[in-house]
């Protein structure tokens, strides 16, 4: 097995862990170590690709064929309804909407992902000091 291969199978094996905990843990609020974590980790994949292939190399995977430009759109699709979907909450926890959307549009998931562990953060501190305290 190849370097290119053992990857490809520690993302799926990472993917599915995370998957199980999403789907047992059941929490109330988002874990905002562990988006930081899954944002920080994909930044330092992703500077290690830029690095070896160049950064043309997300054009050249993007727009070789049919197949690249379906993945390019899915992508994008997938960061639009993370977007609907977490963009009241952010603005409920006083998250500067628009600087955020600019910058997970310039990073995708990396974005995206710090942009739910600020979130989150805020949300669990939030929470806390809705809490009455203990006597």
């Amino acid at each position: 097995m190849d370097t290119l291969q053992f990857t490809f199978f520690a993302i799926i094996a990472c993917g599915a862990a995370a998957l199980v905990y999403i789907l047992i843990a059941k929490p109330t609020i988002g874990n905002p170590a562990l988006a930081a974590v899954l944002s920080g980790g994909f930044f330092a994949y992703t500077a290690v690709q830029i690095w070896h292939e160049g950064i043309i190399m997300f054009w050249s995977n993007h727009s070789a064929n049919l197949t690249g430009i379906q993945v390019w759109w899915d992508l994008v699709m997938c960061v639009m309804i993370a977007l609907f979907f977490i963009a009241p909450r952010a603005r409920k926890v006083g998250m500067n909407v628009p600087l955020w959307a600019l910058f997970v549009g310039c990073t995708a998931s990396i974005g995206l992902l710090a942009m739910c562990a600020r979130l989150f953060w805020l949300e669990k501190a939030a929470y806390s000091a809705a809490q009455p305290a203990a006597a």
